[in-house]
């Protein structure tokens, strides 16, 4: 059977510019190409479809997945296709994958099989270089304040309460805390520091929520980068760099254009991870999806728990989007891996796990239907070690709630292997209009809004916080921040914090560990558990099975 990477590779690709302008009618002078087969598409042209009306939204989300993943981009390419081949006119939003988790352990983010998005190799490394645009606005403000630090400190900048972090865009445990300026008096003054991972930064979250380049700027120069001696909240404003931090992201603002291997229209753009960031690609891109197609596929990172939530009440609350429809991603192997069943063995029949972890399933569709309040659809990814036997355990238990239940085979056959789901996707779309509903109301205090997410959404019993974060929350609330949304930062693996607890756990304690605040974004993140926003590396990292030979052909990617 062939690799990803060798079907991505043996796909015909179609020149971006006449691809995009037959099937979309955008003019080719609103598109910039980044060679062949990239584009980006100018904000002055999206600026123009402001009047339009929207087409239906659909989320594409998952069960708590598990290590290998669970198809969910796959799923959300073969959605695309086959809307298409139905006779919709459907785009495709997803997010642009990082070169951490590409080297590390979940590979690339491009899907899988016959439901891809091309070109997999330049997109999954550096694409159009936004990432790295987003890594050095927020190490430029790094730089700056160091600097402003280094001739004089005139804004008073307190050394013990500076909070900006440095990024790269790779997974490296040890840059997670440093000292930094060794060396002398010439080389500034000797303090701790920290890296995150690009996607992390507060600079991703405001690109991918950003409604135009003057929105963008005006975010940057809300960031608040630590506190004077007296109190005083410090920002790129105050030093003179929120302007130059834009001119950095001038380009990267706007939305990639690309292909899927069946040649529909892919909009991809930013990458916030889901399990320290709100996990949804740019408002930007799927505002204009909604006004060139009649259905936008988009997705949103890992489970329903962490990146659909973030979806409802982050993006969907800043910009106003109103999905129509949810789908939820599940494979018989995660199933069984709720159910107890080690990976080593997921390709042997199981019943008993399957029926045992249908309960994570179940919690997911409660969470969609009941929380959230739209309706949805479960699409089994299908792998060839699933059994008849299985597969029914899990149909009659969507029959049991009232869900639709389809096995979708759109890694084999592209297309014409998620017709069915795609059939009962516009069925949900066209009945009575959803209108999303907010876990949390914005009057609520911060610290309510993370226990009701918490007891909501996870069915923790509670939350444990100690007297720094209780005192920093209410510290935000009386400046002026109580009405911001959260960004819980945990574990994907678990709806606990706890990545060994599967299935549906109940009754379980979210313990955060820390607050931050992020001005410009728009929302407050709580940091719970163990989670960390610069991940490490594992022990055996996809880089090592990475090459390219002498002719530029580059294997090992997936």
């Amino acid at each position: 059977m062939p690799s990803d990477i060798e079907i991505a590779q043996a796909a015909r690709l179609q020149p971006i510019i006449p691809l995009i302008e037959t099937c979309l009618g955008i003019p080719t002078e609103a598109m910039e190409p980044y060679g062949h087969y990239k584009a980006k598409l100018s904000l002055s042209y999206i600026d123009t479809l402001k009047d339009r009306p929207d087409g239906k939204l659909v989320l594409v989300t998952a069960i708590t997945p598990t290590p290998p993943g669970e198809g969910k981009t796959t799923t959300t390419v073969g959605l695309g296709d086959a809307l298409n081949l139905i006779g919709k006119r459907a785009i495709t939003c997803v997010r642009e994958p990082s070169l951490g988790p590409c080297f590390g352990m979940k590979g690339g983010a491009t899907g899988g099989g016959q439901s891809q998005v091309l070109p997999m190799e330049d997109i999954n490394l550096h694409f159009t270089g936004d990432f790295h645009a987003i890594g050095l606005a927020n190490n430029l403000l790094a730089a700056m304040i160091d600097n402003h630090i280094h001739h004089g400190n005139a804004l008073q900048i307190d050394l013990h309460r500076i909070s900006w972090r440095r990024v790269v865009d790779m997974n490296d445990r040890a840059l997670r805390d440093i000292v930094v300026a060794l060396g002398g008096k010439a080389n500034g003054l000797p303090r701790e520091d920290h890296f995150s991972i690009v996607v992390a930064s507060e600079v991703m979250a405001i690109l991918c929520l950003a409604t135009s380049l003057a929105d963008l700027k005006a975010r940057l120069g809300r960031i608040i980068i630590g506190y004077s001696t007296s109190g005083t909240p410090i920002t790129p404003r105050d030093l003179k760099c929120d302007g130059a931090m834009a001119a950095l992201l001038k380009d990267a603002i706007k939305p990639n254009l690309v292909q899927t291997i069946a040649g529909s229209p892919v909009l991809i753009h930013g990458g916030p991870f889901a399990n320290i960031a709100h996990g949804c690609n740019s408002v930007i891109a799927t505002k204009a999806a909604l006004k060139l197609g009649d259905y936008v596929v988009t997705e949103a990172g890992f489970g329903a728990d962490l990146g659909a939530e973030k979806f409802i009440d982050i993006k969907c609350r800043q910009a106003g989007l109103n999905p129509a429809a949810a789908v939820i991603v599940a494979t018989v192997r995660a199933i069984k891996f709720h159910g107890g069943v080690a990976m080593a063995d997921m390709g042997h029949e199981n019943l008993d796990a399957v029926k045992s972890g249908l309960s994570n399933l179940r919690r997911h569709i409660e969470n969609i239907r009941e929380v959230y309040g739209l309706p949805c659809v479960v699409s089994i990814n299908h792998f060839t070690a699933d059994t008849e036997a299985e597969l029914d355990l899990i149909h009659a238990a969507c029959a049991e709630l009232g869900v639709p239940c389809v096995v979708s085979h759109h890694w084999a056959l592209g297309p014409a292997g998620a017709e069915a789901l795609a059939r009962i996707v516009v069925e949900l779309c066209e009945a009575a209009p959803a209108s999303p509903s907010f876990v949390y109301d914005d009057a609520l205090p911060l610290l309510d809004k993370i226990e009701t997410v918490a007891r909501r959404i996870y069915r923790a019993s509670g939350v444990s916080a100690d007297a720094k974060v209780r005192k920093q929350l209410k510290e935000w609330t009386d400046a002026g921040y109580g009405r911001l949304p959260v960004c819980i930062a945990k574990t994907q693996y678990s709806f606990s914090t706890d990545a060994a607890l599967k299935g549906a756990p109940e009754g379980h304690v979210l313990p955060i560990r820390e607050v931050r605040l992020s001005a410009g974004a728009g929302f407050v993140i709580a940091i719970c558990g163990d989670i960390m926003t610069m991940p490490g590396l594992p022990l055996h990292p996809a880089a090592e099975h990475i090459d390219i030979d002498d002719d530029g052909n580059i294997t090992g990617l997936s």
